[in-house]
């Protein structure tokens, strides 16, 4: 099964593909692995994303010759070398003499004259850690160029790579995004292993990156990620250029600049027996069937401590949960509702959770007659920032705005760090609609955790589509308690990945409150509150 943005074939585009893909197997060898130094041979597929990645504007359009995509993507099973095909690319961006930009046309034939080479290019690799920041694609490109017939045409060195002939030039490794004298330079850009990059300074950084593409016009820049299917709400990189790609086939996205390909195995096979398991990974990887050791990917299911999930998620290419995820983020992304149906007035509740130095919180609000949650306000620590705090003014005005607008039933708050605030709210609104409610109980927050999660797989809970709130579902994981329920089945918990982990989930606890608010509201008869009770007690509390 494939996604491939845009769904047009490219055969009404000029290219340079086919330049670029007989100057890479005369001058590009084999990067690290068994075929290391090795003539590089590009199969049928690799040779048509290079084909689709180099397409032209042609001959009298108004941007003729100009590149037709500034922003490109490739979601891959895992072992299909694409971080050594972007290597190769990066490669091709970098020489001098590599036919990778518009050179003209061949008299009035409308043929593309031979490509020509980037002045001055400026390529930047960026890796999701320190660690890997000299690892991988600029590893690749490192071996492939030392390896190669290119070998004198270059000074290679541990953090950059930089012409020796041909004029200025130079390729390098960051973690992040480059300073910001260097980042308006950049000509070509890649960002290898996008599932790996959910932090938020990761993301700032590639939006940051992206901005920067039209400051050299002239150079035509453009952008490559490459990635393994992404693991849905952890809120990579990958999941957001998925869900751009998306929005593009489905025609919400007109004129995008973005070339897009993922495939994977369609759910037809059974993963659960070892032939099934076989003829997914043979789908999954395509022409690269004939030349990758499909049973010893498989072979990988069978060991003792396997995780299923993983082996799915990076031999098939599925969109497939961590086990240790608690809730299904593909479902909850289906309960987007595009049209609030809420209206001033309104029977509400309210869940609010969080801390106030560099963490995150949040408040979230739920419509008592229809199930539709939204975000009301979310506060995140800034990428990067320090001594940064909550801001308490925000919170409170962000409450009196949804009791003035609504009439709130009930308001369900954790209360560590903002007790006397709290209890601010509970003078002022009344101790019958604001609750302290500790989240820090395991069995009573086990059971509003199961309430959530039955509301979503009933189809009672719906929700405004909100990128912060599906990061926090997706980053809470599940805890198991020594305790069952009332049916003798285990109960359990959120929490963050790790207590240090940078993937917040207090939107996901504010959600679950609101809702459990709700759940408590209508057992006791708010179903039918609404206008008229919304106007009494504003004249009580306003």
């Amino acid at each position: 099964m494939n996604i491939v943005a845009p769904t047009d074939d490219g055969t009404g585009f000029p290219t340079l593909g086919p330049q670029v893909v007989d100057w890479m197997h005369r001058n590009l060898v084999f990067g690290p692995g068994d075929l290391l130094g090795q003539p590089l041979v590009l199969d049928a597929e690799q040779q048509w994303f290079i084909w689709r990645f180099y397409e032209l504007y042609p001959r009298g359009h108004a941007q003729e010759g100009r590149r037709r995509f500034q922003r490109c993507a490739l979601s891959l099973a895992k072992g299909l070398r694409k971080t050594e095909l972007a290597a190769c690319i990066a490669a091709a961006e970098l020489h001098p003499d590599a036919p990778v930009r518009f050179n003209g046309w061949i008299g009035r034939s409308g043929k593309l004259a031979p490509g020509r080479g980037v002045t001055d290019p400026f390529v930047v690799m960026v890796a999701y850690t320190e660690e890997q920041s000299n690892d991988l694609a600029y590893a690749a490109l490192c071996e492939i160029l030392k390896h190669g017939p290119l070998a004198e045409d270059f000074d290679i060195g541990l953090e950059r790579i930089e012409r020796k002939k041909g004029g200025r030039g130079k390729a390098v490794s960051v973690a992040t995004s480059p300073s910001a004298t260097d980042g308006a330079r950049t000509t070509f850009q890649l960002f290898d292993e996008t599932h790996h990059m959910t932090l938020p300074r990761q993301r700032q950084a590639q939006q940051t990156m992206l901005a920067n593409m039209p400051k050299r016009p002239l150079a035509d820049p453009w952008t490559l990620e490459t990635t393994t299917a992404p693991e849905p709400g952890a809120g990579s990189i990958a999941e957001s250029t998925m869900d751009y790609a998306k929005a593009v086939v489905a025609g919400k996205v007109k004129d995008s600049a973005l070339f897009y390909f993922h495939r994977q195995a369609s759910d037809e096979h059974d993963l659960t027996t070892r032939d099934g398991r076989k003829a997914a990974v043979i789908e999954a990887s395509g022409p690269a069937a004939a030349w990758r050791d499909i049973d010893r990917a498989v072979a990988q299911w069978d060991a003792p401590d396997a995780d299923p999930q993983f082996l799915e998620r990076v031999w098939t290419n599925r969109l497939v949960q961590s086990s240790s995820q608690a809730f299904d983020v593909p479902l909850w992304k289906s309960l987007t509702r595009a049209v609030s149906p809420v209206r001033v007035g309104d029977a509400i509740t309210l869940g609010f959770d969080g801390s106030q130095f560099h963490d995150s919180t949040g408040l979230v609000a739920t419509h008592i007659e229809t199930g539709y949650q939204w975000t009301v306000k979310a506060w995140e620590c800034p990428p990067g920032a320090k001594n940064w705090r909550v801001p308490a003014d925000e919170v409170d005005a962000a409450v009196r705005a949804c009791f003035e607008q609504y009439y709130v039933v009930a308001f369900y708050c954790d209360p560590p760090y903002w007790e006397s605030k709290i209890a601010e709210w509970i003078g002022e609104f009344g101790k019958d609609t604001v609750h302290e409610w500790w989240t820090n109980r395991p069995r009573q927050m086990a059971v509003a955790l199961a309430g959530y999660r039955t509301a979503m797989h009933d189809g009672s809970l719906c929700h405004a589509e909100d990128a912060a709130l599906t990061r926090h579902i997706g980053n809470s994981r599940r805890k198991n308690l020594l305790l069952l329920d009332d049916k003798g089945q285990p109960l359990w918990n959120i929490q963050k990945e790790r207590s240090d982990s940078p993937h917040k989930i207090d939107l996901a606890m504010a959600a679950v409150l609101s809702w459990e608010a709700r759940t408590d509201a209508i057992a006791q008869g708010a179903l039918m509150a609404g206008r008229s009770a919304y106007e009494q007690e504003r004249q009580v509390w306003f």
